[in-house]
């Protein structure tokens, strides 16, 4: 059990196993980061003397170094370790939140088998405390459901009780900022998680059960469409995906009401809890972790139960498109049609692509019910990844939301490009079959997927695309509060767009 509180203690004082502090980077060396009055007290405790220490072993306060310090006598923690915040911020500025963000989760990782952790780093208002507070909780994530009988999850496991020391710990502004930095950081490791989870162990079926069995529990109400009702209702997306494999498909709706909303918000993501490719199998060394296919899933079951939890005032909707793409003797072949929620006909020309099948009948389902907007959250294209890389998402649709989702995402911290939609790319996924093909050139692979999805949308409606295919599963080492594995990249980015609905702010 995860546990986060405010105190207003200082460094020195605090009952915890070890106290983070931030370090700057100057030209001098590196230098308490102003603005913690409680880090000050640390400093005070070593005679001021602690730059110096730090200097000697080699610490020069770059962004996210750290540093473990035996801590002096007078402070009550055992281990002192310093994080580097990078660069001095301008005269009078306070660090983004997001630097301070990165540098708990760092700290965090870098604490494994100890249990409680202060962090005493520059609180100046109630974004940096929940900045604070979400890279330390985020930082700590540890997936283990899967480790065998002789695992002992003792042995080097992450922090479990974390202390934000702030001054101004009792307004009312702070303490809701660390409140709701749980809940957020709570549903991120939710989706982390999911993401994690074996596709043996999590089909679309078992997926829709668990949200069956869970989200009740937050005041969230679930439907469920299996194969006979997605049969019946014409959902050929799903039902085409999901043909080759003895999994069948399912979609589900999520729905949130708050009796003082006047905004009313759909989410769609993208569910392949297995992604083999089918017939137009992917290449060795493509498949090891297509488990995280149903990221976009993962992000809008979280989000809803995020905004469930925060009782935030606004209609929500999420819709989990899920299915199983496999290759048998059923499965669906090149060149096959399929007839989507809504009657457009699509040809299948390669059955990687996936994704953009099941999004359409979703994508028509939600809009059905005149949303004020609607996002859809997906690992959708490869060529996004190569366009952006691994930690960029793209995001496209209508102009104005798809700047709005570009904005609120930097808000976060979740690293975004707006991209366009060039009217002439809609040529190239004409088909003379059918009312479209699924795939066109292999040149803006990304930008073609969008227009795809475009087709799906009602033109007068906000609509925004969300391509997390790269930032949504981290292969490489661990960074920052980001983990090896699912990352449960957009959960914060579509929380903080619930938020604005509930403002009425959609743009």
């Amino acid at each position: 059990m995860t546990a986060l509180t405010l105190s207003n203690l200082s460094a020195a004082t605090v009952p915890a196993d070890a106290v983070v502090i931030g370090v700057a980077q100057s030209d001098s060396g590196p230098v308490l980061a102003a603005g913690s009055a409680p880090a000050a007290a640390v400093d005070a405790a070593t005679g001021g003397t602690l730059a110096a220490t730090l200097t000697t072993l080699g610490a020069k306060g770059a962004e996210l170094e750290i540093t473990k310090v035996p801590t002096p006598e007078g402070v009550s923690a055992p281990l002192l370790v310093a994080v580097g915040l990078g660069a001095v911020p301008d005269e009078g500025g306070a660090f983004d939140p997001e630097r301070l963000r990165k540098a708990a989760g760092a700290a965090s990782r870098a604490l494994s088998g100890r249990e409680h952790v202060a962090f005493a780093l520059p609180v100046a208002d109630a974004a940096a405390v929940a900045a604070v507070a979400e890279g330390a909780l985020l930082g700590a994530y540890r997936f283990t459901a899967f480790r065998g009988r002789d695992f002992d999850a003792s042995e080097g496991a992450p922090p479990s009780r974390f202390t934000v020391l702030d001054e101004a710990a009792a307004d009312d502004a702070h303490t809701q900022a660390a409140e709701r930095a749980l809940v957020v950081a709570e549903e991120v490791r939710r989706a982390r998680d999911l993401i994690n989870t074996p596709p043996a162990d999590l089909t679309p079926a078992g997926f829709a059960t668990l949200a069956e069995e869970t989200a009740p529990g937050y005041g969230v109400d679930v439907t469920v469409w299996d194969e006979a009702a997605l049969e019946e209702g014409g959902f050929g997306g799903l039902l085409g995906v999901g043909r080759g494999s003895v999994n069948p498909p399912r979609l589900v709706r999520l729905a949130y009401r708050n009796p003082a909303a006047s905004r009313t918000l759909a989410l769609v993501g993208k569910g392949i809890t297995y992604d083999s490719g089918g017939i137009s199998l992917k290449p060795a060394g493509h498949n090891e972790t297509m488990k995280c296919d149903m990221s976009g899933a993962a992000a809008v079951y979280t989000t809803v139960l995020a905004a469930a939890r925060l009782g935030l005032a606004v209609n929500l909707t999420g819709w989990l498109a899920l299915a199983e793409n496999m290759p048998s003797g059923s499965a669906t072949k090149p060149g096959d049609v399929l007839s989507l929620y809504g009657g457009k006909t699509v040809e299948v020309l390669n059955t990687d692509a996936e994704g953009r099948l099941v999004l359409g009948d979703a994508l028509v389902r939600a809009s059905e019910e005149e949303p004020d907007g609607v996002v859809d959250v997906a690992t959708l294209t490869g060529a996004m990844v190569v366009a952006l890389g691994e930690r960029t998402m793209g995001v496209l649709g209508t102009d104005a939301f798809r700047d709005l989702l570009h904005e609120t995402a930097g808000e976060v911290g979740e690293p975004s490009w707006p991209l366009p939609m060039p009217a002439e790319l809609t040529e190239g996924l004409k088909s003379p079959v059918a009312d479209l093909a699924n795939v066109a050139g292999r040149m803006g692979g990304g930008l073609f997927a969008g227009v795809f999805l475009r087709e799906f949308v009602p033109a007068d409606l906000r609509w925004a695309h969300l391509d997390i295919a790269g930032p949504a599963y981290n292969d490489g080492s661990p960074h920052g509060y980001t983990p090896k594995g699912g990352t449960g990249f957009a959960v914060r980015t579509l929380v903080r767009l619930a938020e604005r609905a509930a403002d009425g702010d959609l743009g």
